[in-house]
């Protein structure tokens, strides 16, 4: 039995429009409304999952290692790592977590591996007894981006890991280290390689949609966002995904919705994939 729990991480602000690519403002803040730097407020949510004696984590959110400067930045307002006094309520540690499931290496999905800011202090890697597992395609864009997606990339981030020993290059939609009721899948249109972990349920499956559907209003086929690197791959992948979900009775967990951790996907009349029963964020979720 899997007992499933959200995470909160620190919470973040980016720039509504860039979020919500060629989706004119009009429409999109009529959905989440921007602050007056046009931002809007994005969770960085992770999934704990423990079953057999055995914690795993899905991502682990952006952390709290920017310096003052970076952290204004990106709206990160939390001067503390939320992530690790999250796990806290559950009485574990970043040392208690065996597997840290990371679907890409943007900092804003892998930036919570590092320690909190402090000042003339490196940030040391957190999670000394996790294995790390990342996709191949995902690993090799992170070493290696293109100029349009370098600044999403923390060249801190590879190098703890690589040199962690503990760093498991996926390569196919299964990992030995898991069981069989977890396996991946891999999209292109948002970031090369992004990995997207299907877990068993006895309710059904559970996507971890990651940035392919980062919140409830992206479910909508034609809304992505500016920081995706083929949009018409990408739309093309979330079709795909949605239809699955819907022939399989599956919900999807969202990274960075504000107030809905997960949700089934439906069609409304018209055809529409939409969303419906709709979770908030949970703890202990038998599944």
């Amino acid at each position: 039995m899997k007992c499933l729990s959200s995470i909160i991480g620190n919470s973040q602000k980016l720039d509504g429009g860039a979020m919500f690519g060629h989706v004119p403002k009009a429409l999109w803040s009529k959905w989440l409304t921007p602050d007056e730097n046009n931002r809007i407020t994005l969770a960085t949510r992770a999934l704990l999952i423990q079953e057999n004696n055995q914690n795993i984590l899905l991502e682990t959110g952006i952390g709290a290692f920017f310096e003052p400067t970076m952290s204004e930045r990106y709206g990160i307002e939390e001067k503390n790592h939320v992530l690790l006094d999250s796990l806290k309520k559950f009485n574990l540690s970043d040392s208690d977590i065996d597997i840290v499931i990371l679907s890409h290496l943007h900092f804003d999905h892998a930036g919570g591996i590092l320690s909190a800011w402090e000042e003339n202090k490196e940030p040391t890697l957190l999670f000394p007894n996790a294995k790390f597992l990342v996709s191949k395609d995902g690993w090799e864009r992170a070493c290696n981006p293109h100029e349009r997606d370098k600044a999403s990339f923390v060249n801190k981030i590879n190098e703890r890991l690589k040199s962690s020993g503990r760093l498991v290059i996926i390569d196919d939609n299964h990992s030995k280290i898991l069981s069989d009721d977890y396996s991946f899948f891999i999209t292109q249109g948002h970031t090369k390689g992004l990995m997207h972990t299907v877990i068993k349920t006895q309710n059904g499956p559970i996507i971890f949609a990651s940035d392919l559907i980062p919140g409830a209003p992206w479910v909508h086929l034609p809304v992505g966002m500016g920081y995706d690197r083929q949009a018409e791959t990408l739309l093309d992948e979330k079709k795909e995904l949605l239809e699955w979900a819907l022939a399989n009775n599956a919900r999807l967990f969202f990274t960075h919705d504000k107030e809905i951790a997960m949700a089934y996907v439906a069609k409304d009349k018209s055809g529409k994939f939409t969303i419906t029963k709709e979770t908030n964020d949970f703890t202990r979720l038998r599944g």
